[in-house]
């Protein structure tokens, strides 16, 4: 066959893939909504949205100069809406919900303002939400459990405000939640069956850790609520979850901590500084076989430093200043037996050598000590 007849069958073949190729006008339409609810101010040639030239058709092949990124299809349908990072401002157009096809929404780090459709909220076969780093408003109404195919949910660093919706459980393919860095109040919600990564720090969450909330969520592997006012004590059945990896309570105002001895734990890292935690350092965290980062700075705890601390291999990172320990540090910590990192500073240990990362923060004056033991303690040597 010669190379001329080849190149016309492959131009036949490719004119009538084309031809069969035709988005539903439905899903034009929804295009066109979103490209228009942008300022075109906004939207550089170099751009995904520049290159939605509508004289073309979304889906069909080949894309040389029109829609050459931004979306993906299947058929005759959009499958995802994923938007470059480019700075668009604009808001994002409730007829997104006319794409009932989409799989994929990926909006992140744009300058997306306003509300977030409910519309969005209705889209029967998302998996992906992600509309992290950009300036959406308002609150997320309850019309978010539709969502039954999500997967994975990031609303992170936005405006968002208004409490949670008190349950997300009927979300049961969620495995992976970031709401941090927004403005949402009032209590952690029942969490979802599934969910393995949950992350809503830098907000205002409030009230105590509730048992409800974490009942059905025996999956977690990573815990993220840093900065928040959440209060009360860390109680024991939370460390008791065989699938804890990663936790970051830090800066909350916690008072107390609750630490069982483990019967399955592959707890690594736990940091609940900057709170108010009262009490003794917990001995029982060396108790726990894989755990290698504990931070307890900045709290209110009292007493000596177990000496367990010293004996358990898998720890690396110590960090235990900014309390009220008292006493000799465990000598093992200073022998170089082990790689012990971290700081055991602003305390009112006794014979700290400052020869030693762990003691290169001073200790407290006396005078501090002596008030918070009611002049009970003897002079440091």
């Amino acid at each position: 066959m010669s190379t001329i007849t080849i190149a016309s069958l492959l131009f036949v073949l490719l004119t009538t893939t084309s031809a069969a190729i035709k988005t539903v006008p439905s899903d034009i339409a929804a295009l066109k909504a979103i490209k228009s609810a942008i300022n075109p101010k906004t939207i550089p040639s170099f751009t995904c949205l520049y290159s939605w030239d509508f004289t073309s058709d979304p889906c069909s092949p080949p894309h040389v100069t029109h829609f050459l990124c931004g979306l993906s299809c299947s058929g005759n349908r959009v499958t995802q809406l994923t938007l470059d990072p480019a700075g668009y401002k604009g808001t994002l157009s409730p007829l997104v919900s006319k794409l009932t096809e989409l799989i994929t929404i990926d909006l992140s780090e744009n300058q997306f303002s306003g509300p977030i459709p409910s519309s969005i909220f209705f889209l029967p076969n998302l998996e992906t939400l992600i509309l992290g780093s950009n300036s959406f408003s308002g609150s997320i109404p309850p019309a978010i459990t539709n969502l039954k195919k999500i997967q994975a949910l990031d609303m992170s660093h936005n405006s968002l405000s208004g409490p949670l919706p008190k349950s997300l459980t009927p979300l049961t393919e969620l495995t992976r939640l970031d709401l941090s860095f927004n403005k949402f109040t009032g209590s952690i919600p029942h969490l979802p069956k599934n969910l393995l990564e949950l992350a809503i720090k830098a907000n205002s969450l409030s009230g105590y850790l509730q048992k409800q909330s974490f009942s059905e969520s025996g999956q977690l592997e990573v815990v993220e609520l840093s900065q928040n006012s959440l209060t009360g004590a860390i109680p024991g059945w939370f460390f008791l979850k065989p699938s804890l990896q990663q936790v970051n309570f830090a800066n909350n105002a916690f008072t107390g901590l609750e630490v069982p001895k483990p019967i399955n734990s592959n707890l690594i890292a736990l940091d609940i500084g900057y709170n108010k935690l009262t009490g003794y350092v917990p001995v029982n965290f060396t108790t726990y076989p894989m755990l290698a980062s504990l931070t307890l700075s900045h709290n209110k705890l009292r007493g000596r430093i177990p000496w367990e601390y010293s004996k358990k291999s898998t720890l690396t990172r110590l960090f235990l200043d900014g309390n009220y320990l008292i006493g000799l540090p465990p000598k093992d910590f200073f022998t170089g037996k082990t790689s012990l990192s971290g700081s055991l500073g602003d305390n009112c240990l006794k014979m700290c050598p400052v020869s030693s990362e762990l003691c290169l923060k001073s200790q407290k004056p006396l005078s501090i000590c002596q008030q918070a033991y009611r002049g009970k303690l003897k002079p440091k040597s």
